[in-house]
């Protein structure tokens, strides 16, 4: 069992993976260490990546990396369990470039329907959060929604209907709460 993850360890791990990827390309942060660098999480059990496109030789760092580092490294991200939001890219938010890798946390609305849809007591209380910090806002994630709810079909582990309802309530009681 590893260590849970501080800030300090995941920016070396920035650094590590665009220092020895031996080509350019784009690293996504999702989950846990999206909260801990925005700052409402102190640590994480995980640093949940998404590589698109996928830098040379960045396996090899993370494999090199995670050891070095004593972190859990695992590639996941929102549109493994949701279907993409068109603009996913463009929303995403900008951290650092190390070498010629770009480092970005993943659109913060997927994230939030991610974790919605997954409904665990920290992913609640994350969504809770990126609200409150005016870091998604009630609408946004309502047209997120929307724009999943056709290709929800396509993930079938996904009680669709559920989801939907779970994500409305829970999306319309913090909106009412925070206007």
């Amino acid at each position: 069992m590893r260590r849970p993850a501080d800030a300090e360890r995941i920016h070396r791990l920035l650094r590590g993976l665009g220092e020895r990827s031996r080509g350019a390309g784009r690293v996504y942060l999702t989950g846990g260490a999206t909260a801990l660098l925005v700052g409402w999480r102190s640590s994480t059990v995980d640093v949940d990546l998404k590589l698109d496109p996928e830098p040379e030789g960045i396996f090899e760092a993370i494999a090199a990396l995670k050891e070095e580092l004593d972190l859990n490294v695992e590639l996941a991200a929102p549109d493994q369990f949701l279907p993409p939001l068109p603009d996913w890219r463009e929303r995403s938010w900008f951290v650092a470039r190390h070498g010629e890798v770009d480092f970005f946390h993943y659109d913060l609305r997927a994230q939030a329907l991610a974790k919605l849809a997954r409904a665990h007591d920290r992913d609640l209380a994350d969504v809770g959060e990126m609200l409150a910090r005016s870091l998604v806002t009630s609408a946004e994630l309502l047209e997120g929604l929307e724009q999943m709810l056709p290709g929800l079909v396509r993930y079938p582990a996904l009680d669709a209907r559920a989801f939907e309802r779970r994500a409305r309530a829970f999306i319309e009681e913090r909106g009412a709460r925070d206007a």
